[in-house]
Parts: C-alpha cells; sequence; structure tokens
C-alpha cells in the first residue's frame, strides 16, 4: 500500500493481516516496522515472519523508508525519518484495519525510526521497541569517545550506498560497491579510509563522508537523533541490547536517558531494558565458537508480544516483568534488577616493576594502591603494525580469546590474583591512567579480559579515548603527563573462583577503530605518508596511583 507524505513522497508498506475467524474482524492493534533494507526481509533474521505476529491478532505493517525499496524519495541516513514515521502513524490511524492504537518495533536502523518518530509524539502511538540502536548518534553509534567506529561505520556506509547506486543508475560506481561488499571487513585497511573509492563518488549521497568529517559531537549530529529532545518522548519503551553489539553503549544510553529525562513521569517509569549476550545479528546461544548455555536462548519473540499485548491489548502481560533483565557472562544466567547499575565499588590499582608488557610480563592488579614510586610501564605504537581489535583483523564480535594477542610487547597486560570468591560485575568499568605519550595525538585503549581456568582469556567489554577527544577542553601537549580517565563499555560478568581478571592497555584496536596516525593530520586523510610512531607510558606509584574502577555486585541508583 501507499502512504502519500505531506510532501508527496508516496512510501510503500506490505501489510499482514489476522485471521478474522480466530481474531475478529477487526479493526486490530497495528505493530509498524519503517527499514531501509526491502519490506520482505521485516528483519526476519531476528524477530518471527510478520505473519506469526498477525496470527496473534496484530494488523503488521512494514514499510519502506524514503528512497529505498519501492518508497519514493532519496534516501539520506536518519534525517528524514521522525517526520516520515509520524506521518505514516497518522496515515495508520485511518486504516481500515488500524482501532488507533499503534505500536512500533525493530533492531538498528529499524531502531532509531522508532525514536525518531516517538520524538514527533504522533498520536496513535502507544508504545515502541527500539532494540540494538543508539539514541545518540555520535556517541552511540558511529564515534567512540573520538574515535571512529571505523569497521561498522564503513561496512555499513557501504551496504546502504549499493541501493543508491543502483536507483540512480550508476553502473560504475556500483560496480566498485558490490566489489567492496564482497570483502566488506577488509575495507577499513584502505587508506586514506575518507579516499575509499567505493565512497567517494559526487554522483552519490554524501551521508557517509558527512560521518566521517563531523568528528565532533555537536548540530549536525543532533539534528539526525533525539539525544537534545529526550523530553519529547512520552511513550513506554522496551529496550534489548547485546553485550557483543557494535551499539552496546548506545543502546543503554539510550535507556538511561529516557528513564531520566523522558517527556513523562509516566514514559519514565515505563522504560524496560533486556541485556543479553547477544551480538548484532543473531540473538542465541552461540557467539563465534561459545556456547553461552541454553539460557541465551530466550524467546524475545514471545517477550515482544507481551510487551505489545500489555501496551496494545491491555492484557496485564507485562506486569510481573522486571524492569532490568541482563545475562551474566561467565555464569551464563539471567537476573532482574529495578534499574542499571551505575555505581563504581571496587578500584584495582596497576602494578608492575617496569615490564607490564605482554602477559609473559610483571603486570598486576590489587586493591592496594602503590606506595612506592614503581617504574613507569613503556610500549611503542605504530600505527602501521596496530594492535588487532578483540576480534582480530576483521574486528569479529564476541568473546574472543585474546591470549595470542598479549604475547605482543606492543601492549600492556595487568592481572588480578587468581578470584577466592566469586566477583560480580554488573555495570559501566571506568580507568584512571596517568599517562605520558610522545605522540602530537594518542590513543589510549583499554579491555577487560576474564581468564578462565582452561587459560583462556576471554574479551569482555572495551573502552577507548583520543587525545583530542578527552582534552579538547584543557589542550593536550606531548611527553606530559596527563590524567586519563574514561569508560569501557557496560557489561555484566561473572569472575569464578579461580579465575583470572585481566586488564589491557594499548593505543588501538584496529579495525574496530580508526587509527590514530600520532601526527596532526586527521585520521580519516592519514596513510603510511604522515603516520607516526610513538611511546607510551603508564605511570603508578603513590603520586600518580592509574587503576580499575569496577562495579562491583551492581551497586544501583
Amino acid at each position: 500500500m501507499r502512504c502519500v507524505l505531506s510532501d508527496g513522497v508516496a512510501l510503500v508498506s506490505d501489510h499482514y493481516y489476522p485471521d478474522a475467524g480466530s481474531a475478529g474482524d477487526g479493526p486490530w492493534p497495528t505493530l509498524l516496522m519503517r527499514q531501509p533494507y526491502g519490506r520482505d526481509i521485516a528483519s526476519a533474521v531476528v524477530y518471527a515472519h510478520p505473519v506469526w505476529f498477525a496470527r496473534h491478532g496484530y494488523h503488521v505493517v512494514i514499510q519502506d523508508v524514503r528512497g529505498r525499496g519501492d518508497s519514493e524519495g532519496e534516501f539520506y541516513a536518519f534525517r528524514h525519518e521522525g517526520r516520515d514515521g509520524a506521518e505514516t502513524i497518522e496515515w495508520l490511524r485511518q486504516h481500515a484495519a488500524c482501532n488507533g492504537r499503534i505500536g512500533m518495533y525493530g533492531f538498528s536502523y529499524q531502531g532509531s525510526t522508532q525514536l525518531l518518530a516517538a520524538a514527533e509524539n504522533p498520536e496513535g502511538l502507544v508504545c515502541i521497541a527500539p532494540h540494538m540502536t543508539a539514541a545518540d548518534l555520535y556517541h552511540g553509534w558511529f564515534y567512540h569517545q573520538g574515535a571512529l567506529r571505523l569497521t561498522s561505520t564503513l561496512g555499513w556506509g557501504i551496504q546502504m550506498l549499493r541501493e543508491d547506486a543502483r536507483r540512480r543508475g550508476l553502473r560504475a560506481a556500483s560496480d566498485r560497491l558490490e566489489m567492496a561488499w564482497a570483502n566488506v571487513r577488509a575495507q577499513a585497511s584502505y587508506v586514506p579510509y575518507a579516499e575509499h573509492p567505493a565512497i567517494v563518488d559526487a554522483e552519490l549521497p554524501d551521508y557517509v563522508r558527512d560521518w566521517i568529517s563531523h568528528r565532533q559531537a555537536g548540530e549536525f549530529w543532533s539534528e539526525l537523533d533525539i539525544s537534545s529532545r529526550y523530553d519529547k518522548i512520552r511513550v513506554p519503551a522496551l529496550h534489548i541490547s547485546g553485550w557483543y553489539d557494535t551499539y552496546l553503549e548506545g543502546s543503554i544510553a539510550g535507556y538511561i536517558a529516557l528513564r531520566e529525562k523522558a517527556g513523562s513521569q509516566f514514559a519514565r517509569d515505563n522504560q524496560y531494558l533486556l541485556a543479553g549476550p547477544w551480538v548484532h545479528i543473531p540473538w542465541g546461544d552461540r557467539v563465534g565458537d561459545q556456547n553461552l548455555g541454553p539460557e541465551a536462548n530466550l524467546d524475545t519473540d514471545g517477550l515482544l508480544l507481551r510487551w505489545f499485548d500489555h501496551w496494545l491489548k491491555g492484557s496485564s502481560a507485562f506486569s510481573n516483568e522486571p524492569r532490568v533483565r541482563y545475562f551474566a557472562l561467565g555464569e551464563n544466567k539471567w537476573h532482574e534488577a529495578d534499574a542499571w547499575p551505575v555505581e563504581t565499588s571496587l578500584s584495582l590499582y596497576l602494578h608492575s616493576a617496569g615490564n607490564a608488557n605482554s602477559h609473559k610480563g610483571d603486570g598486576a592488579l590489587s586493591v592496594d594502591a602503590p606506595v612506592e614510586d614503581e617504574p613507569r610501564d613503556v610500549f611503542n605504537y605504530d600505527p602501521e603494525v596496530p594492535v588487532m581489535a578483540p576480534g582480530g583483523p576483521l574486528a569479529m564480535s564476541g568473546p574472543h580469546d585474546q591470549a595470542v594477542m598479549e604475547m605482543g610487547n606492543n601492549l600492556l597486560v595487568y592481572t588480578m590474583s587468581a578470584a577466592s570468591s566469586e566477583m560480580r560485575i554488573v555495570g559501566q568499568p571506568r580507568v584512571t591512567l596517568y599517562a605520558a605519550t610522545s605522540a602530537a595525538s594518542a590513543d589510549l585503549t583499554v579491555k577487560l579480559v576474564r581468564v578462565t581456568l582452561s587459560g583462556r582469556a576471554e574479551f569482555v567489554c572495551i573502552g577507548i579515548a583520543r587525545s583530542s577527544w578527552l582534552f579538547r577542553k584543557t589542550g593536550y601537549a606531548a611527553d606530559a603527563v596527563r590524567y586519563w580517565e574514561f569508560t569501557l563499555e557496560p557489561t555484566a560478568v561473572v569472575i569464578a573462583p579461580g579465575e583470572l581478571l585481566r586488564l589491557e592497555i594499548a593505543s588501538s584496536a584496529f579495525p574496530l577503530y580508526d587509527r590514530n596516525p600520532s601526527t596532526n593530520v586527521a585520521p580519516q586523510n592519514a596513510d603510511n605518508w604522515n603516520w607516526g610512531r610513538s611511546t607510551q607510558q603508564i605511570l603508578h606509584t603513590a603520586e600518580y596511583p592509574s587503576a580499575l574502577h569496577l562495579p562491583v555486585d551492581g551497586g544501583v541508583r
């Protein structure tokens, strides 16, 4: 069916209807998904097919967004989704199959279309279910504390531009994009990446180039998301995130922001969070080569059905659900809470005799702060040979074994003594590091690792800070000791008795993040002609007590 918007653009949707014999003659409550990948796909890679929801008494609508599939207009990621979504909801309220009560669902971009539509406060929208997405695009989708999420940004950009090239009849551009897409994870190695031949064609839309060039938070980003207008959202939301999802931090941050800033007490009280052990796609009990146990196979379709039955049918089916449900890694069990834990309650200090390089070194974590002037730990950073991402050269997501990577001297490793009792980390770890670097521009990356009884060094979570972002207000200078304080991504993990907790420090996690050239050249414009090597020093003394701060036992606000 065609929905004609106020500017004359027609958006096309598929509609699925209940069996009138079992669900009555209608009209029915409506579920809406707005997505850019072809409406026939309907995100069935993670959700039940729309037919399944229709069988449970819903009129289900899957719409191609502006400029995608069979819909008219020009696509520019995020830009039109608020108004277009609100006008679609207004149109659906008049549809013969709709009883005037509408809910939205979907993950990734389809999650963003919900948030943007909800911020328009359209009449008839009762609830949303944004999954694995970000309310703040700069901080939660594209950049992580100043560093571009390179693999996901470039890969998704290439994916989206493919349809633009076909719609515009650009055969040469299409061929370049298809060639890049055939080996998409390798494209992050192209330098300078702002000049990647698949994205620079002037006849293609410029949204990918815009993501890369707008390296600071500001008006460009806030016009595309809801980060400056959380108070406009006044509906309940069911947020789903994954511990190994690209948009993990953005998803949980969106939940927290709406708990605090949504436009009504009703909306603030009815934000729900489910944090599972999943990657972006798919959601289940396997991540990489790891079996996360039977509890990881949560029935998310059943949960979603209860959510919509509660708000759209008045069934009270969601009344007994916890505000927060999270999966504890290591233990591989679900837990419930009234709010997302954010407090830190345990500080572990860095120690060494000056040789914390690699897991063969003498780096240690202890609850005792340094009382002596311990030697500095020193490592080199070379953007031509960067420390790789937790998932290796392809930046694959998941609890990958870091043991081989930890053999290199180009990173520091600090390990806590074997746990004598269970340690439960639930929330967002934070580091406070005293560091000096010879680079004109520098990154510090920090990984949290769980070493199992078998010796597997399992990746838990990561954080990065770029000097140009962290010291944007105070200024940064090479060779000076600076105080680096920044967060890692959220997690929930149990360190069992006998297991080890480990902290890694490096200056890259490529190609998860773009590499810092160590020079004053912008990262997107840098290549091996203007990369520079640098020396980094981490201090841990009585005067400079570098530390890891953990939310142990899940302190809750």
